[in-house]
């Protein structure tokens, strides 16, 4: 433990050395998060399945802060939204022979339930973004199940994603302190 925090003490001193504003360190942070969340989410599900992560990636970028408290209220708005898109995707997936023209429709009462009845702001373009990728997945595979069967697929990579990258900030966090600047006290 004692070694993190030297990590961090030279991190700051580089930052100085090179004339960051103490904020930047977050960047910098974020940056170190971003990398190993996406490695993390690209190589396990490269590994497990045989499926393109990229959708997993987006989500873990959207659900990543420097700051822990902001990235699990990202995640906490994401999975919500999430499932409100699953319900609505899989709902018009089942209701009805999926088609071209049920993708609009579809996206627009995900959106009309996310901001009328949900109301979580934060990830209100989440749950149409969901639906899309369940509808999509039901389309191109002309199969109603199959279409369960890759939504939930896609869906469970998203998931996977969004906690990857709320985990990652935590623990950046905890190995990474940032201390809050000392505030200079104004001349009298």
């Amino acid at each position: 433990m004692m070694a993190l925090h030297s990590l961090s003490r030279k991190t700051e001193a580089l930052a100085e050395r090179l004339g960051f504003p103490h904020d930047h360190l977050y960047g910098l942070r974020f940056a170190v998060n971003v990398f190993l969340a996406t490695a993390i989410v690209w190589f396990t599900l490269r590994r497990i399945s045989d499926s393109d992560p990229i959708w997993a990636i987006a989500s873990m970028i959207a659900s990543s802060d420097p700051q822990p408290e902001e990235a699990r209220r990202l995640f906490h708005s994401r999975l919500v939204n999430v499932l409100v898109g699953c319900a609505v995707g899989f709902g018009f997936l089942l209701l009805g022979r999926p088609s071209h023209w049920t993708v609009p429709f579809a996206l627009a009462f995900t959106v009309l339930i996310s901001t009328s009845l949900v109301r979580i702001k934060t990830m209100w373009r989440q749950a149409p973004i969901t639906a899309a990728i369940v509808l999509a997945a039901g389309i191109s595979v002309n199969s109603t199940l199959g279409g369960v069967y890759r939504g939930l697929h896609k869906v469970a990579e998203v998931i996977f994603g969004a906690m990857v990258g709320v985990l990652v900030s935590w623990l950046m966090s905890k190995v990474w302190l940032i201390p809050q600047p000392e505030k200079t006290k104004e001349p009298l």
